[in-house]
């Protein structure tokens, strides 16, 4: 080749291109809102929940005001980038604008997960800088913003520096103790993604928060607890070592027993419109409280409990003062599992063990009496009956154990739920089906009863009642007012004309059961929280009825 040739070939050549990288600064929040701007004071961080590291963004709408917070970040013109963003909570909407082409937004609704929003934009041919937004809307509740990104080309403003190794936790804690566990808590460190246990020396848990119980611990024993933050860059140096000592034995105890004739209602632990309850507040004619809901984790079958700071509570020992106040009362407190969007997947003998060891870690960390089971996403019965058994065991025979099945999930002997509820009858408290969300359904007698009726109520709880459950061991499941379900609520005149029919033989409507269920438990509710909305109006009604059953 000649040299002009050479020279030639060089200048055709393309330029390397460089890579594209994320131009939003602080897209995780761990620097509190360093670089956001949020309208009429909506925004704030918090600990928890986060999708990763140890931050992200709250906003609440309120009034005329829909929760803007916003950056503006440095674009490179003609550049294509793509925006991103995961959010949970209420409606929640990611976009940007001042693109110098065709401005962009996506939105979703409500969730109690987190969920990843994504588009893209491209800056117009003059364009240097673009703002990035979310926001939520009016008179909905607070959502969560966390790790953003404007993925492209540098235009000029770079980006976050790569994060240290963070520092040392500090304020290592310990909090409550059983027989065998010890429950730990420490400040949260900038920078972090997650935190390392140690007990003696030796690495034992790995979280994401500020908070880990460590279980398996032997009886009336001294250990010592150390702790480390961790991100992408390596592991802090241990904190000071703190010393706890297991409890004696007994664990928590089983608690009071659960009334002939009780009330149940689902305590939510999130805001979502319906009155904003500590468990303190819940109406006294509930004797079993449902906190809804447990989150399942990346190991299959395992299950954690996360306060969500909505809820009001100044300190997690606040919020457990409550349970065993609550208890104390003659109450039962008990944690649901599940719920319309939660998932715990429980289908094989590791997961299995791994519920109950969670379950019962849950127990003796807060003290609750049980478990509720509230699966909506497909069960499998041998597992998931394993599952209950070795809790059982673990607990003892004050464990209370509820179910809150669907309708489609309870219409004959055959379903997953209803085999599970047979292979644990011995140890079951109560099945509380939902007799809403699911429109027109088959009662025991074959015929068709449209979902809001004495009827529906009646000809679907037979078919519990004569399938092989006990009379004890079945509850009516309704929502408390028109706005906690899409569909089903009934009035509480109409709820208790069904117990009647059950137990007495009375106020019936054009089914009658062939006999009396005198012993049936009760009745459910969804929620509490939507109960005090409406000023307790169902449990003012029905909680008196339950109790004066035969």
């Amino acid at each position: 080749m000649t040299a002009a040739a050479l020279i030639t070939a060089t200048l055709a050549a393309p330029a390397a291109q460089a890579a594209d990288l994320n131009v939003a600064k602080n897209a995780g929040f761990e620097s509190g809102l360093s670089n956001w701007t949020c309208s009429a004071g909506s925004g704030a961080t918090v600990s928890s929940p986060v999708h990763g590291g140890a931050a992200a963004l709250k906003a609440t709408p309120g009034g005329q005001d829909n929760a803007r917070c916003s950056q503006t970040v440095t674009v490179k013109p003609g550049a294509t980038y793509t925006l991103s963003a995961w959010v949970q909570g209420g409606y929640a909407y990611l976009g940007a604008s001042g693109t110098g082409t065709t401005d962009v937004s996506t939105w979703t609704p409500d969730s109690s997960g987190w969920k990843q929003l994504t588009t893209s934009f491209k800056a117009g041919p003059s364009t240097t800088s673009v703002t990035v937004y979310t926001h939520g809307w009016y008179g909905q509740s607070a959502y969560y913003v966390d790790d953003v990104s404007v993925f492209g080309p540098d235009g000029g403003g770079g980006t976050d520096p790569e994060p240290g190794i963070p520092a040392a936790p500090a304020e290592l804690t310990v909090g409550a103790t059983t027989s065998s566990s010890v429950a730990l808590s420490w400040s949260s460190v900038s920078g972090a993604t997650g935190y390392n246990v140690y007990r003696g020396g030796t690495k034992v848990q790995s979280v994401t928060g500020t908070s880990a119980t460590v279980s398996g611990l032997a009886a009336d024993t001294a250990y010592d607890f150390q702790v480390t933050a961790t991100n992408s860059a390596g592991e802090s140096p241990k904190s000071a070592a703190v010393s706890g000592r297991t409890a004696p034995g007994g664990g928590t105890g089983p608690g009071p027993a659960v009334p002939k004739h009780a009330l149940t209602g689902y305590w939510q632990n999130f805001s979502n419109g319906a009155t904003v309850q500590k468990l303190r507040d819940v109406q006294a004619q509930y004797d079993i409280i449902a906190v809804s809901f447990a989150d399942s984790t990346a190991t299959p079958g395992q299950i954690v409990f996360n306060l969500d700071p909505a809820v009001g509570y100044a300190s997690v020992a606040d919020f457990k003062a409550d349970i065993a106040a609550k208890k104390a009362a003659g109450k039962s407190v008990i944690i649901s599992v599940g719920g319309e969007k939660g998932n715990v997947t429980i289908n094989s003998d590791a997961s299995a063990t791994a519920f109950a060891n969670s379950a019962h870690a849950l127990m003796q960390e807060y003290g609750f009496n049980g478990v509720d089971i509230d699966l909506e996403h497909g069960i499998n019965s041998t597992y998931l009956s394993k599952a209950l058994r070795q809790l059982s065991a673990k607990a003892g025979s004050g464990l209370v154990l509820t179910m809150a099945p669907q309708t489609i999930d309870m219409q004959n002997t055959g379903t997953e739920y209803f085999k599970t509820a047979l292979a644990v009858k011995d140890i079951l408290t109560v099945v509380n089906m939902q007799f809403y969300n699911s429109g027109s359904m088959l009662g025991c007698d074959g015929k068709v009863y449209s979902q809001g009726s004495v009827d529906f109520l009646t000809a679907l709880a037979c078919i519990q009642l004569e399938g092989g459950l006990a009379p004890s061991q079945v509850g009516l499941g309704v929502p408390a007012s028109t706005r906690g379900a899409g569909s089903g609520y009934v009035s509480p005149s109409i709820v208790n004309a069904a117990l009647d029919c059950l137990t007495r033989g009375t106020n019936c409507g054009s089914f009658k059961p062939a006999k009396t269920y005198p012993g049936l438990r009760g009745a459910m509710t969804w929620s509490t929280n939507w109960d005090a909305t409406a000023g307790n109006a169902w449990s003012n009604a029905v909680g008196p009825h339950v109790h004066n059953l035969p």
